[in-house]
């Protein structure tokens, strides 16, 4: 048969989809799904969504969307349910959360196939969200990260800190007026991201990427906002954001400011804290404890130099007393010494005198048997000119007068005749 024997208008397409749809989805289903987008018109008061269904996600890659459609929730129903599902979650619905819906199937030949929600059930979102987060911490575990950060060592003291938060964030205030009314010097670096929303966990891990290309620069990172929803703080229960913090190269401290649940960011952070004014007031005590450390240590090392001194003191006491007793037998020893040496030189001195006396007597007795005299005993005579001896008759002249000394007595002669030999 030809397609111009026997055909449908497209109207009468869309009846039969309708119909089909009708017959066969008669009563409300309820159906698990991801909103994707969220709007409220503001005129109507109708809040219109799109669902997603997603593949399970490999490791470190995206979502992939299998199923979508759109939905809506009338302003009649709107109003109770939002309110019902934030006073029981903690969150109001929003992009990004996976909810369990009771809906109607309608089929509308202008507008095609679209879901009418009539109920939600937040004890599913609450349960996914526990899910999701064990799914999180059980990866984590396998990948062997787990323990990475905390087992990292704390610089001392730490004072040069990367902050990870909106600069306009209350939290953020907070904590560095809390660190300012410390006292301590601290040196701050803002990595401003966007900690909360769809945005949150790619603005975060940019942030640690910024803060890993300047690693030298600081001691720990720091992860704050303030309080929130469970559905708010989300993105810290992410694997992609999780396996970020548990490898970093520096100790990451949070405060996520929630007091009743605990992410996956603050298990693998190395130090987890609720408040972005907590992890400040730990700060300054970690710089209090080594103020007191060093006060400590500074009184120890006076303890024991005092101690050291007291015994070096009694040590060269004791040393100089020995030296004294020592330098005293050696002065006595000396002094002995030096007497013998004394009464040796003199002994030698006495040798040597009378050696020199018996030689002097000696020469004494030549001299004497030399002398002029003894010579003039043995009968010899001087013969004298003007007072001057004679030993030769050379210059002297028949007729001058000579003078003759005897041993004993003297006379006075003239030369009469000279005789040569």
């Amino acid at each position: 048969m030809t397609a111009q024997g026997s055909y449908l208008s497209l109207q009468e397409l869309q009846q039969r989809i309708k119909s089909a749809i009708e017959v066969g989805l008669p009563l409300p289903v309820w159906v698990v799904a991801e909103i994707s987008d969220l709007k409220v018109n503001s005129y109507s008061g109708h809040c219109y969504l799109e669902l997603v269904e997603k593949q399970e996600a490999v490791k470190g890659g995206a979502s992939v969307p299998k199923a979508q459609a759109r939905a809506v929730i009338w302003r009649s129903q709107y109003a109770m349910l939002s309110a019902y599902f934030q006073s029981q979650t903690g969150s109001p619905l929003q992009v990004g959360m996976k909810i369990l819906a009771k809906v109607t199937v309608n089929y509308h030949e202008m507008f095609g196939l679209s879901l009418q929600i009539s109920d939600i059930d937040p004890t599913y979102t609450m349960g996914e969200v526990e899910r999701q987060k064990q799914l999180t911490i059980a990866q984590l575990k396998a990948d062997g990260v787990w323990d990475m950060n905390r087992e990292l060592s704390l610089h001392c003291p730490v004072q040069r800190i990367a902050i990870i938060s909106s600069a306009t964030a209350a939290g953020y205030q907070d904590f560095c007026r809390e660190l300012m009314q410390g006292g301590y010097d601290f040196s701050l670096t803002l990595f401003e991201a966007v900690v909360q929303g769809e945005r949150a966990e790619l603005s975060i891990i940019e942030a640690l990427s910024r803060i890993a290309e300047r690693e030298e620069e600081f001691d720990v990172v720091v992860m704050i906002r303030g309080g929130g929803s469970t559905s708010d703080l989300s993105c810290f229960n992410s694997y992609h954001l999780c396996t970020y913090v548990a490898q970093f190269p520096l100790p990451v401290l949070t405060g996520i400011g929630h007091d009743k649940d605990e992410s996956v960011a603050d298990m693998v952070a190395h130090t987890p804290l609720k408040t972005p004014t907590a992890v400040a007031a730990w700060l300054t005590q970690q710089m209090q404890n080594l103020e007191g450390w060093l006060e400590s240590a500074l009184s120890e090392i006076g303890q024991v130099a005092k101690r050291k001194l007291q015994a070096e003191e009694l040590r060269l006491e004791r040393l100089r007393q020995e030296l004294m007793a020592q330098s005293k037998i050696c002065c006595q020893r000396e002094s002995a010494a030096l007497e013998l040496r004394q009464t040796q030189l003199w002994a030698m001195v006495e040798q040597i005198l009378s050696r020199q006396k018996e030689r002097l007597r000696g020469l004494e007795q030549v001299v004497e048997s030399h002398s002029p005299k003894r010579i003039m005993q043995l009968g010899f005579a001087v013969v004298r000119q003007a007072g001057g001896a004679l030993t030769s008759t050379d210059g002297l002249k028949a007729g001058e007068q000579v003078q003759i000394e005897f041993a004993q007595g003297r006379v006075e002669a003239e030369v009469t005749k000279i005789l040569k030999k």
